[in-house]
């Protein structure tokens, strides 16, 4: 009941605070509260949705940038000598200090805890603070990030010991088109694990013959109709379509062209997103799932203001 009061609320009292909304992301911007202090090792990431969400509200002036990008590359890891290249470190980003200076259970530092994940947001943070990321050392981060590849296309997000699905293929596809260096990876493979995670329904799978899930919708819709992919790392329909654009293997302007030139079912696909609105204009992430009324990132985009 209190729901649908609350959709019947109104609209005047249903405006977007702009300047709550600024304030909030500085505050998380200068500290870390009490409720997020269990993710501080996934610092990075939270400070990646800090800095676009204060870019998409047009309040980067607001932080000091150049201290921005040095806690950023102070996350970087970097290998001890060139021969610690080959027992196939990834030297890329960790997510924060206390990722980067871990100790075993004996006590014994962990050289090198940098994650794909982390090294995604890193470098989306650089490039929207306009940090000029041919300044990185790419060739170290490309070729070490190409031995997180499995044979079957996927990533893992760490060189041992990881988790592998599509979320780590977007990060990986991310990586390589902001570096402009696509040697990282094996792109067919990519794709082919990709088109092997579409299901029946039409959504994407986190992994091959998993259930579809799909959060940033919108997103979804501007990737296949105009190309923009970089917005969020979410759920596993949105990392295959952008992993799929990123790479090259979606065209532009897709949805005009015949289904027979697809190398995925894009009107099961649009089928399936569809399905996901409920009455309200919330969506469910997946089937008989809760609604999620958040608007994903891709919504200024694409309302084209």
């Amino acid at each position: 009941m209190e729901e649908q009061e609350y959709w019947e609320s109104d609209p005047e009292s249903l405006v977007f605070d702009r300047d709550r909304h600024i304030y909030y992301l500085l505050m998380m911007y200068q500290l870390l509260p009490s409720p997020y202090q269990g993710q501080e090792i996934n610092r990075l990431t939270l400070a990646y949705f800090v800095i676009s969400g204060l870019d998409i509200l047009r309040a980067l002036d607001r932080i000091d940038k150049e201290a921005v990008i040095n806690w950023v590359l102070s996350l970087q890891a970097h290998p001890r000598n060139d021969s610690t290249l080959e027992k196939g470190q990834f030297y890329g980003f960790h997510g924060s200090r206390s990722s980067q200076f871990q100790s075993n259970n004996n006590g014994a530092a962990i050289l090198n805890g940098s994650h794909l994940a982390s090294t995604y947001c890193a470098l989306a943070i650089l490039k929207t603070v306009g940090y000029d990321l041919s300044l990185i050392d790419s060739e170290l981060l490309l070729k070490s990030m190409k031995d997180l590849q499995q044979p079957d296309g996927c990533f893992m997000p760490i060189h041992t010991g990881g988790e592998t699905d599509l979320r780590f293929v977007f990060c990986a596809a991310a990586i390589c088109s902001m570096m402009g260096n696509w040697s990282g990876m094996d792109r067919e493979k990519a794709k082919e694990y990709i088109v092997n995670c579409q299901s029946y329904d039409g959504g994407f799978g986190l992994i091959p013959g998993s259930e579809s899930h799909g959060v940033c919708f919108l997103q979804i819709f501007v990737t296949l109709m105009d190309g923009n992919s970089f917005s969020v790392a979410g759920g596993a329909t949105y990392c295959a379509v952008a992993s799929l654009k990123l790479m090259g293997f979606i065209e532009e302007d897709l949805l005009s062209k015949k289904a027979s030139c697809h190398i995925i079912n894009v009107p099961l696909l649009l089928d399936w997103s569809l399905q996901k609105q409920a009455q309200d204009g919330g969506f469910q992430g997946r089937a008989n799932n809760q609604l999620i009324r958040v608007m994903p990132f891709g919504l200024e985009e694409f309302y084209g203001s």
